[in-house]
């Protein structure tokens, strides 16, 4: 089972959000995921995962939060 990691990032300002993500998906395993959760659709992470090799899954949940599962593309 792939190890999942999660990053609570909500009431962090920016740069914050961005920085803990980057930091965690530095030490995240090859099958690991990672679970992202924020108050605001975070779109500069979204092209640095695209542009990486990341896929995401973002879903909103009632709260108000954002809940965005990231992993590697597995070709």
């Amino acid at each position: 089972m792939a190890e999942q990691r999660v990053v609570d990032a909500r009431g962090q300002m920016p740069p914050a959000p961005l920085e803990m993500t980057l930091d965690a998906l530095d030490d995240l395993p090859e099958d690991g995921e990672l679970v992202l959760l924020i108050h605001r659709e975070p779109g500069p992470l979204y092209s640095f995962l695209d542009q990486n090799g990341y896929v995401f899954e973002t879903d909103a949940l009632a709260d108000g939060t954002f809940r965005i599962l990231i992993r590697r593309d597995r070709p």
